[in-house]
């Protein structure tokens, strides 16, 4: 079926999954109800369907999982790698997880529960322990035969990983590389012993930035001792890259991860509602400032109507520099100690943008209220404004990262606090130093 192609899939499209990218398929299932569901558990083979689960939603695995008995759910983990199963058992009924586990084969339980004792976000809760790994000692061609004998129940097979006879990984070896070499050749002179690694309680955003630092296709996890305890691929990597992004944009937005299309009235509200708090408090700060130039403003209503530009200005330009500071600390790149460099930039950069909108915004002013004070005001605050909020929106995610606060999170508080309390405050100051000349 061609990508491009907006047609629903239906279950009599389903003659064949060969007929249907799994994916697709996968996507559409959240919109199914629990009999068509049903219905497809029913008349898909264990396979096919351990293919869909994979790729389906974690509501949608966990209802796929709800209309099947434990024998076939094992069936199905049987086809499915160590990772992918422990996320469905995560967030399963504890009691039914405890009943399938039970029921798993000594080697596959061990792995399963060693898995689920890791956080969701850490490199060890979203490693899989299917790789290949070789002793250092074999010869090319016992190497090769060991790989055709392990490839059927692994997820990667471009990098083996070589281990010595305590197995503690001494570096890795590309397939290509061991397919070219001499037969008698041994493994360990084909090895490249300079190798990236994490441990299992390494964050997984962490591990994200290695992979794309280094380029890696596969990251291997080890424990104090240097040895395997499962490999991080790339598929893993994109979607931590994809979550971290998608959780980081909606922390600049006020809104909680944990809210979805789906979520309900009741869990949208609850969500979103302490945030709102937080920023009425902030209100109020800018309201209070505004009060205490109420004589001014009542002298020249004119104030009332332009101040909210030099603010509204204020906070563009200390989100622009929020999100440029954000995005480079998640990939590791800007730490506090950049701060003086990076704050002499914003000084040049907001005086420069600042004159520049203060020039424009300050001319109109003057025509439009026949006031060229007005518009020297204007000129003024919107430069020092600007200049502001480039620092504050610079040191505000810095400090917080030093702090242990997730900058994402609470930035934008902070920003729209310090733009609208002291663009207010500038802007009604010069404007009560100019009073007798706009009166």
């Amino acid at each position: 079926m061609d990508n491009n192609e907006n047609q629903e899939l239906n279950l009599e499209t389903v003659e064949n999954l060969d007929d249907v990218t799994t994916v697709d398929l996968a996507l559409q299932l959240s919109d199914y109800d629990d009999e068509s569901l049903q219905k497809l558990c029913q008349k898909l083979g264990d396979e096919e369907l351990a293919r869909i689960l994979e790729e389906s939603e974690l509501k949608t695995q966990l209802r796929i999982i709800e209309f099947l008995n434990n024998k076939r759910i094992l069936k199905l983990f049987s086809y499915m790698s160590k990772d992918d199963i422990v996320d469905i058992l995560g967030e399963t009924n504890v009691g039914k997880a405890k009943e399938l586990i039970n029921l798993m084969k000594e080697g596959d339980k061990k792995i399963i529960k060693q898995l689920l004792g890791y956080r969701d976000d850490c490199a060890g809760g979203i490693m899989t322990t299917e790789y290949i790994a070789i002793n250092s000692n074999l010869i090319i061609r016992d190497t090769i035969k060991k790989i055709k004998e392990i490839a059927p129940k692994t997820e990667l097979i471009d990098t083996i990983f070589v281990v010595n006879r305590n197995k503690e990984l001494i570096g890795t070896a590309e397939l290509r590389d061991i397919l070219v070499a001499p037969e008698e050749q041994k493994l360990q002179e084909i090895t490249n012993e300079h190798f990236v690694y994490v441990e299992p309680e390494t964050d997984q955003e962490e591990v994200a930035l290695i992979a794309s630092k280094y380029d890696l296709t596969a990251i291997p996890v080890l424990n104090k001792k240097k040895a395997m305890l499962g490999i991080i691929t790339i598929d893993d990597i994109v979607d931590v890259l994809v979550e971290e992004q998608t959780e980081d944009v909606l922390k600049m937005g006020g809104v909680a991860k944990e809210e979805t299309l789906d979520s309900t009235i009741w869990e949208s509200v609850k969500l979103r509602l302490p945030w709102l708090f937080i920023n009425l408090l902030t209100a109020f700060l800018a309201s209070m400032t505004v009060k205490s130039f109420e004589n001014t403003i009542a002298q020249v209503v004119a104030l009332s109507s332009i101040m909210s530009i030099v603010t509204g200005m204020g906070g563009n330009t200390g989100t622009q520099t929020v999100s440029i500071i954000i995005r480079n600390i998640a990939m590791g790149k800007v730490d506090l100690k950049d701060a003086f460099y990076l704050i002499k930039k914003q000084i040049l950069v907001g005086m420069i943008n600042g004159a520049v909108i203060g020039v424009v915004t300050g001319i109109i002013i003057s025509i439009i209220y026949g006031n060229i004070y007005l518009g020297i005001i204007i000129f003024g605050a919107m430069v020092a404004n600007l200049v502001i909020s480039g620092i504050c929106g610079t040191l505000i995610p810095l400090i917080l990262r030093k702090l242990k606060i997730d900058p994402a999170l609470s930035s934008s508080i902070f920003l729209t606090t310090v733009t609208d309390v002291l663009g207010f405050f500038i802007f009604l100051s010069l404007a009560n130093l100019f009073l007798p000349y706009l009166i």
